[in-house]
């Protein structure tokens, strides 16, 4: 009898062994990580985003933008790199199907010869249309997983459709330079850009985006003239889904 409960004993002590022995482990486990960075994960993402700005050199600084539109980006890479550069790099695309830009309107001539101009006219004002940025590079810099923020510098191009030729171009004084039939813009422009952001997640897989951009806009000569916008400082905020 006595043997008997000492092997009942040993048989109900050992699940409470195994779960002491297992506690140590389990308490010194590292924490999950808040964002879907890991050393495996190569996660998409999936945005809309809302951005706006002006320009900021001294001609165009009455300029205004505003555009509504989503993002989708594929982490291509595992962590690398030492220190504060720790991050990982992602290839990007942006859309706006909705595209503003708020310029002054000015007044106008088509001018076939010296002193044969038309009556004036306007041009400029509200331009409506779509931006496309098929090239987005970004490093995310994912120096400590363990923290809500990756901030994240990106660089791209891509290409605006407007519904006039943008931007609008001419005035006084009434020349053939600047307004004869040879004095056109074009509805094709190119968006060179570099930004700066971050992402702050609100759970692994969900978070709120913040960045600033300097976009450069400029047809490359498809019209007749190329004024374009040297410099703009534009300011986006968005929500994007990862998986």
């Amino acid at each position: 009898m006595i043997r008997i409960i000492r092997r009942i004993s040993a048989l109900c002590t050992l699940p409470l062994a195994a779960l002491l022995s297992a506690s140590p482990a389990h308490s010194q486990a590292a924490p999950a990580s808040p964002t879907p960075f890991t050393a495996t994960h190569r996660p998409l993402e999936f945005g809309a985003l809302a951005q706006g700005g002006l320009g900021v050199t001294d001609d165009r600084s009455d300029f205004k933008f505003f555009m509504l539109g989503g993002q989708a980006g594929k982490v291509l890479t595992p962590d690398v790199g030492p220190g504060l550069l720790h991050g990982n790099f992602e290839y990007g695309i942006q859309i706006f199907p909705f595209w503003q830009s708020y310029t002054p309107q000015i007044d106008r001539r088509t001018c076939t010869a010296p002193g044969a101009c038309s009556a004036p006219y306007k041009t400029g004002g509200t331009y409506t249309g779509i931006s496309i940025t098929p090239i987005l590079l970004r490093w995310n810099f994912t120096g400590s997983r363990h923290r809500k923020i990756t901030p994240w510098v990106q660089g791209g191009g891509g290409l605006i459709w407007t519904n006039h030729k943008y931007p609008g171009f001419g005035g006084p004084p009434y020349n053939e330079i600047t307004n004869g039939p040879a004095a056109n813009t074009s509805v094709w422009n190119f968006t060179p850009q570099f930004g700066v952001g971050l992402h702050y997640f609100l759970q692994p897989r969900r978070s709120l985006d913040f960045g600033a951009n300097a976009v450069h806009i400029s047809s490359a000569s498809l019209g007749d003239k190329n004024p374009g916008v040297n410099a703009s400082i534009q300011f986006s905020v968005g929500y994007t889904w990862w998986k």
